[in-house]
């Protein structure tokens, strides 16, 4: 439930979310940041920890996950961010001119303003169609991957055969006891270079095959596999599976709040404003002639979010607050 009204609730948890977090309390804004994954992120965090980034400033390349941990360390300089994790918004309502309502699926939080930094909207990932998947999951059935040595010394199954299944494979190899990689197809999806490195690596690769079954009391402990040309099946031992299939991205409940939506993107103007005065939008989830998504742009967008958002709630605050080496932190 909510803790009294704070200047400003940040909607999304991903990069764009977490910097304006921390330039919102540059500008001594209360804020709380509400993210419905269970890690702050967004899709660096859930998708690719391990990947390197090459196109963020000042950085000639970053892991996604050192990105997040050094954004969650600058957020740390202001003790009045609160963060609520594994909640979805469910609804943004406008009470009153600098009152809004954000009720989530735990509880209603009311705020001055508001800044939606939703990345590409909700996304899910793309499940196995099983009936015993679902007692399996947060367990040692995996959609997604942010530690790679809990896979340490393990028997790990991967499924899919787009970047992200090649690419864990090919980290998980030198950790795990055994990495086996099934596809659907005889080819793989991902990049020509990961697939080169992939056949060349020690990573068992069965195609094309799919996953008929699991079997296990508690966990997982073996899976059957079907050859999908000739129907052999084969069962194997295994200590963990992920499986990489893809997600689904939506703007979910957003597309339900009143604002002026293009083409699946929040329309805002050149100060982060949506079709609603008070609320902002910054980041991905962001559309306007030019826009490029990228996170270097998020980054420039959220201090603009920041700065107009706290012109809305005061009109007579400062537009600019001036260079960060000259504020006190």
């Amino acid at each position: 439930m909510s803790s009294g009204i704070v200047d400003i609730i940040i909607v999304g948890g991903g990069p764009a979310g977490m910097f304006a977090s921390f330039y919102g309390g540059m500008r001594q804004a209360s804020v709380k940041l509400i993210e419905s994954m269970p890690q702050l992120g967004g899709q660096l965090a859930a998708l690719y920890p391990e990947k390197y980034i090459y196109d963020v400033a000042g950085f000639p390349k970053v892991t996604a996950q050192e990105l997040v941990n050094n954004l969650d360390e600058q957020m740390k300089h202001f003790s009045d961010i609160q963060i609520c994790l594994e909640e979805k918004v469910l609804s943004v309502e406008k009470k009153d001119e600098r009152l809004f309502e954000v009720t989530t699926d735990k509880g209603v939080h009311q705020s001055k303003a508001v800044i939606i930094t939703g990345g590409v909207g909700a996304f899910e990932p793309r499940r196995l169609e099983l009936p015993e998947a679902v007692k399996y999951e947060k367990k040692n059935l995996h959609y997604f991957v942010s530690d790679l040595n809990r896979f340490k010394g393990q028997r790990v199954l991967i499924s899919g055969g787009g970047d992200s299944a090649v690419d864990w494979a090919l980290m998980l190899e030198p950790i795990a006891e055994q990495v086996t990689l099934i596809h659907r197809r005889d080819k793989f999806r991902a990049h020509e270079h990961s697939v080169e490195n992939l056949m060349n690596s020690k990573v068992n690769i069965v195609t094309p095959t799919e996953i008929k079954a699991l079997h296990g009391e508690d966990t997982i402990t073996q899976v059957t596999l079907a050859d999908i040309k000739s129907g052999v099946e084969t069962v194997i031992d295994v200590d963990a599976v992920i499986v990489n299939f893809g997600f689904v991205s939506s703007l979910g409940p957003i597309a339900e709040w009143g604002l002026e939506i293009d083409n699946g993107s929040i329309v805002v103007d050149s100060r982060m404003e949506t079709s609603i005065p008070g609320i902002f939008a910054a980041g991905d989830i962001t559309t306007y002639p030019g826009k490029l998504k990228l996170i270097a742009v998020g980054f420039g967008e959220a201090p603009t979010a920041i700065n107009n958002a706290k012109v809305y709630i005061d009109p007579t605050a400062k537009l600019s607050p001036g260079h960060s080496s000259n504020m006190k932190r």
